[in-house]
């Protein structure tokens, strides 16, 4: 059997250089201490060696450890993978290291990556969910770390919070849509995540707000264009004369009103659609995709600021940092010229 290969250790990058460990400690702490030309020579040896420093004892010695936990639904979606964008433009540049972890929108899920996350001694931690579990909470009481959680505005957030309205968002989009005479309206909704309830509550307030039924077609299935399709096709069934649907997000969206146009039906004149995040997908489309524009590396970026802020001992007057929306009224809802 083959010797596993040992990591080289301080001694070595000392014996190579001619020198002490401690000289060599004092270097990765400070290296404006050590002399340049001895400098110069631990910096070869290190790269030659393929030394890596471990971060245990300036963690053990510290009551910090300069990282941050960052819990994501998915990694994959590239609603998160511009949230995360946002967050590492902050905590690089401030010094601090990124600890990623994945929950599929399971608060049990999150509940362990949270357990995990706070036995590396995060300093602070980034949440993409405003409902867990009990213990979770109790961990993170426990903690007494800054916390912020991102996308929506939690009433009573743990800590802080930054993110957007998505009831108002959706009473939006959908009033927009009501404007240009829809009458029959159908929510197609996927996963049944605290976002899309809440996209859900603005679509049906602006329906009841101009006495217009509201149909929603939902399932707890992850949202993909394949899916979208299927939505689409329950939804005539249920309400054959549908002249426009709301979309929790923009692949349901995309995946509808491709299937709508493979049907023949005419967008927006039959039927007019909407999703929610402004993806790259929507302005593929002909018509392009009317979305809610969500401010997603934004939310990130100061997500981060006022973690590491808190870190650092800075305070918030207001818990919770709302960056609003915009939407983007494609050629699905409006007819073009």
């Amino acid at each position: 059997m083959l010797e596993k290969p040992r990591r080289p250790s301080l001694q070595d990058v000392a014996d190579l250089v001619g020198t002490s460990k401690m000289t060599i400690s004092r270097y990765l702490r400070s290296p404006e201490q050590v002399a340049a030309p001895t400098a110069t020579k631990i910096a070869a040896a290190m790269s030659e060696l393929g030394y890596i420093p471990s971060r245990v004892p300036e963690m053990l010695s510290n009551s910090r450890s300069r990282a941050i936990g960052v819990l994501l639904p998915s990694m994959s979606n590239q609603v998160f993978s511009a949230v995360a964008h946002g967050i590492e433009q902050v905590s690089t540049q401030a010094g601090y290291h990124t600890l990623y972890g994945h929950y599929g929108y399971e608060a049990e899920r999150e509940e362990q990556q949270i357990e995990q996350l706070l036995s590396f001694h995060i300093d602070g931690l980034i949440l993409s969910e405003s409902n867990h579990t009990a213990r979770t909470r109790q961990m993170l009481a426990t903690a007494a770390i800054p916390v912020v959680e991102i996308m929506d505005l939690p009433a009573q957030p743990i800590d802080l919070a930054v993110g957007l309205d998505h009831r108002a968002a959706a009473m939006a989009m959908v009033n927009a849509m009501l404007d240009q005479g829809c009458q029959h309206m159908v929510y197609l909704a996927a996963r049944m995540d605290t976002r899309t309830q809440l996209r859900e509550a603005g679509f049906r307030a602006a329906l009841a707000a101009r006495q217009l039924p509201a149909h929603v077609v939902q399932t707890s299935k992850s949202s993909s264009f394949t899916l979208g399709g299927e939505l689409i096709r329950q939804a005539l069934q249920e309400v054959p004369q549908l002249d426009s649907v709301f979309c929790t997000n923009d692949d349901i969206a995309a995946g509808a009103l491709l299937a709508l146009q493979s049907m023949g039906k005419r967008i927006p004149q039959d039927v007019r659609i909407a999703g929610v995040n402004h993806l790259d997908i929507g302005l593929a489309l002909q018509p392009q995709l009317a979305s809610i524009i969500t401010p997603r590396e934004a939310i990130g970026r100061h997500a981060a600021e006022r973690l590491i802020g808190s870190i650092n001992g800075q305070t918030y007057a207001e818990r919770t940092l709302d960056l609003g929306f915009t939407l983007f009224m494609g050629g699905s809802v409006i007819t073009l010229p």
